[in-house]
């Protein structure tokens, strides 16, 4: 359960729920948040779910309300000091780069970004802010935001408890689940590189 040399089982047994909810909501919301293992660390928090740690319907809730949440803190903060962003040189918590990215991604995909950003590290820490930058509509923001908080906390978390429900050597086959879900999770991200390259 480990994800660059930190033990995520165990991380996630100290926090418990109000750590998740805070890690969750800065990885959606804050630009200090893009180093966090997102997606991994719902299906780990799922798969302890069927261990019996928490209420899955509880654990669920908790991501969920984080996760959209984030989002919205993302979007406020973007449409207030988006702008003075570009004026910051780059830090250890802050790349330019990073902006740019979810820029991009947002101009190629329009609202529908806020979804699909769920699925790709950095960006989805990124993109509401961007919406935010750009003054989306916060209708249609809320509306994708919501959708896609519900499908990546939902989806990743109910894949963990089923992961851990229906494996009975949980430990054998869990890395390798967890790198594949990591190496899922950044192929968007690298097939978009690619492509820019060879345009």
């Amino acid at each position: 359960m480990h994800y660059l040399g930190v033990d995520l089982g165990e991380l996630i047994r100290t926090v418990g729920l109000v750590g998740l909810f805070i890690i969750v909501f800065a990885e959606t919301g804050l630009f200090l948040g893009f180093f966090f293992p997102g997606d991994s660390l719902l299906f780990v928090a799922g798969l302890l779910a069927a261990q019996g740690l928490f209420s899955l319907p509880v654990l669920m809730g908790v991501l969920l309300i984080a996760a959209i949440t984030g989002n919205m803190t993302g979007y406020w903060f973007g449409k207030k000091v988006g702008p003075k962003l570009f004026e910051r040189d780059d830090s250890l918590l802050f790349r330019k780069a990073h902006v740019r990215k979810a820029q991009l991604f947002y101009e190629k995909h329009g609202a529908k970004t806020i979804m699909l950003a769920r699925f790709v590290p950095i960006v989805r820490t990124f993109a509401p802010i961007v919406a935010g930058i750009a003054e989306m509509n916060y209708r249609g923001f809320l509306v994708y935001n919501v959708l896609g908080a519900v499908l990546w906390t939902v989806g990743l978390t109910l894949g963990g408890y089923l992961f851990g429900s229906l494996i009975t050597d949980v430990d054998r086959y869990l890395l390798p689940v967890v790198l594949g879900i990591i190496v899922l999770s950044f192929l968007p991200a690298i097939w978009h590189v690619w492509k820019e390259r060879h345009a």
